[in-house]
C-alpha cells in the first residue's frame, strides 16, 4: 500500500511541483501555501482520522445497534470503508487533474456529512453498508487525495515537511476520534462538517492542472515482474495491516478490562503512527508489524501489554503506510483495495469459528505481513541486490 500520506495517487508532474522560487513557501512564506497545509491537517483529521478509528465502531456495534450480528458481519462496514477509498484513488486523480480539488473537497464534506447522518438514523445492517460503509469511504477519498496533492504543489524544497505536516491530521483524528465517538457519537457530523468546510475553503493548488482523458495507461505496468512483486507484496501486508485497527478495542474488552479504558488503546495505537510516518523503510516495518503482532499481541494479557503493543505497532504500521512508491501508485492503490476490503472480516469469521478466540485471528495478521513483507524484499532486491540500499 505505499505513500498513502505523503504522496496520493494524485501525481503531481514535475513541471508543476518543482516551479519558480518565488512559489516556494520556504523562500517566501507564501501564505497560501501554508493556508493550504492547514487545510489538508482538517480534512486528513476528520476523514482519514475517522475511517482508521472504526475499531470504536467494531466494538460499539457489537453491544449496541447490531449486538445481533458477528463480528464477522459488522466488519464488512469498515472493510467496505477502506476498500472505496483505495480504489477511487486512481480516479479521483483523474478528476483532480481535471478540476482541482475545490470541487472534489466540497463533494467529499458533503459526502462525509451525509453519511454520518444517513448512519445515525440507519436501522437495517444494509443500511450501515451502504452509508458508512460505501458513502463514508467515498467521502474520505474526495477529501484525502486531493488535499495531499495539493500540498505538493505549493512547496519544492521542503515539500516532504509540509505533507508530513498535512499527513499528521489523520494521525491526530485517530488519537481524538476514538475518545470522543465513545462519549459523543452524534458529534462526529458536525465535526465533519466544520473540518471539511474550513478544508474546502482553504486548500488550493499552485499551478493549473491539466486535463488528462482517462486511460488504462496505469495499469500497464503489471506486465513488469518488479511491479507484480511489489503488488503481491503489498497484497498480503494490506490483508493483516488493519485488523488490528479493526479489533484491538474488542481484544482489551475480551480481556474483562472496562470499556472505557478499551477504546483509549485504539487512541494510542493512532499516537504511535503519528511518529511512524516520520520514517521511510517498506519492508522492516512490513516485517516488524507482522512480527510484532505474532510475538506481543498473541501474549499481550493485561492493559500495559496491550497499550504497549498498541503504540509499538501503531509506529510500525505508520512508517509502512507513509512510504512513497512512486507514479504507480494509482494501479497500486486499485489492487490493494481487495485485500483491504477482505482482512477483516477474514479475521471476523476465524474470531467466530474459534468462538472467541483472537488467537487465530493474529496469526493471520500476523504471518500474512510477514509473507507480504518478504515478497517486498524479493522486489526491492531485484531492483537493487545490495540489501541495506534504498530504492
Amino acid at each position: 500500500m505505499a505513500d498513502i500520506e505523503k504522496q496520493s495517487s494524485l501525481q503531481v508532474n514535475k513541471s508543476k511541483c518543482c516551479g519558480t522560487p518565488h512559489s516556494d513557501a520556504s523562500s517566501s512564506h507564501n501564505q497560501k501555501a501554508w493556508l493550504a497545509v492547514a487545510g489538508s491537517f482538517l480534512a486528513l483529521f476528520c476523514s482519514f482520522g475517522q475511517m482508521i478509528a472504526f475499531g470504536t465502531f467494531q466494538s460499539w456495534y457489537s453491544s449496541h445497534q447490531l449486538s445481533s450480528l458477528s463480528g464477522f458481519r459488522i466488519s464488512w462496514i469498515g472493510s467496505l470503508q477502506l476498500w472505496a477509498f483505495f480504489f477511487m484513488g486512481g480516479p479521483i486523480g483523474r478528476m483532480f487533474d481535471a478540476w482541482g480539488p475545490s470541487p472534489l473537497l466540497i463533494l467529499g464534506t458533503v459526502i462525509s456529512v451525509l453519511s454520518l447522518v444517513l448512519t445515525s438514523i440507519a436501522t437495517q445492517y444494509y443500511q450501515y453498508l451502504l452509508a458508512q460503509g460505501v458513502l463514508f469511504g467515498l467521502g474520505v477519498a474526495l477529501l484525502f487525495y486531493p488535499s495531499v496533492s495539493s500540498v505538493a504543489t505549493h512547496f519544492t524544497s521542503y515539500r516532504a515537511t509540509a505533507i508530513g505536516i498535512a499527513s499528521a491530521g489523520s494521525g491526530f483524528g485517530g488519537v481524538v476520534y476514538p475518545i470522543m465517538l465513545r462519549f459523543l457519537f452524534p458529534a462526529s457530523a458536525l465535526l465533519s462538517a466544520v473540518s471539511g468546510v474550513l478544508a474546502a475553503s482553504a486548500v488550493t493548488a499552485q499551478r493549473e492542472t491539466q486535463k488528462r482523458p482517462f486511460s488504462l495507461q496505469d495499469f500497464q505496468v503489471i506486465n513488469d515482474r518488479r511491479f507484480l512483486l511489489l503488488v503481491t507484496g503489498s497484497f498480503f501486508v494490506c490483508l493483516g495491516l488493519f485488523i488490528p485497527y479493526f479489533y484491538i478495542s474488542d481484544y482489551t474488552e475480551s480481556l474483562g478490562i472496562n470499556p472505557d479504558l478499551a477504546f483509549y488503546v485504539l487512541s494510542i495505537m493512532n499516537g504511535g503512527s503519528i511518529l511512524g510516518r516520520r520514517f521511510n523503510l517498506l519492508c522492516p516495518t512490513a516485517f516488524f508489524s507482522g512480527f510484532i503482532c505474532l510475538l506481543f499481541w498473541t501474549f499481550a494479557d493485561n492493559l500495559a501489554a496491550v497499550a504497549t503493543f498498541s503504540a509499538i505497532y501503531g509506529f510500525l504500521s505508520g512508517a509502512f503506510v507513509s512510504v512513497e512508491m512512486g507514479t504507480r501508485i494509482g494501479a497500486l492503490y486499485t489492487f490493494v483495495s481487495i485485500p483491504s476490503l477482505t482482512g477483516g472480516p477474514i479475521a471476523g469469521a476465524l474470531l467466530q469459528s474459534q468462538t472467541g478466540s483472537f488467537l487465530p485471528a493474529i496469526g493471520f495478521a500476523g504471518s500474512s505481513m510477514v509473507l507480504g513483507s518478504s515478497l517486498l524484499l524479493a522486489s526491492k532486491l531485484s531492483i537493487d541486490e545490495r540489501l541495506f540500499n534504498r530504492v
